[in-house]
């Protein structure tokens, strides 16, 4: 009943009662929860959350990787991925030596392809920096860590290509 005493009635006509109300919110929390537990399922499957896969041994190399990374920045390399038309990444390096090795990994973010080991062959002999990778890598998102060697020079970067 409402505050005026009538009947609270539904667009057919039929009084809206306690039990229409109790399968009203039954639904509605039913619904919340099956799209919570689709969303956490989805969210596990796709990323572990693992980063390393010991935070204490991954502490006691941090200083060293501190240092590497101020090392390669002192080099001033720079590197920028992307795929040809037949799926080949091309990695252009500014400011690196004549002579450098460029060598990649590549993964899928999601885990959902196998990883691919990369190599590349100059792609001029001008010395332009430019690179092409010998094997074409799936279509698809890929996360890649170029690494260039220059004698004891090593220096690393990551680049997303699609």
């Amino acid at each position: 009943m409402s505050s005026t005493g009538k009947s609270v009635r539904s667009p057919s006509g039929r009084p809206f009662t306690g039990r229409h109300m109790a399968v009203f919110m039954v639904t509605f929390f039913a619904v919340v929860i099956v799209v919570n537990v689709t969303m956490a399922r989805l969210a596990s499957s796709s990323f572990t959350g693992v980063v390393v896969e010991n935070s204490y041994v991954a502490s006691q190399h941090f200083n060293r990787w501190l240092e590497e990374a101020r090392a390669e920045d002192r080099l001033g390399w720079h590197a920028r991925a992307e795929r040809d038309g037949q799926g080949h990444v091309l990695v252009t390096l500014t400011g690196g030596p004549a002579g450098a090795v460029v060598r990649a990994d590549a993964w899928h973010p999601l885990g959902r392809a196998p990883d691919h080991g990369l190599r590349f062959t100059p792609v001029d002999a001008g010395g332009s920096g430019g690179f092409r990778s010998t094997e074409p890598l799936p279509a698809g998102r890929w996360r890649i860590r170029i690494e260039v060697t220059a004698g004891a020079e090593r220096w690393r970067t990551e680049e997303m290509v699609r």
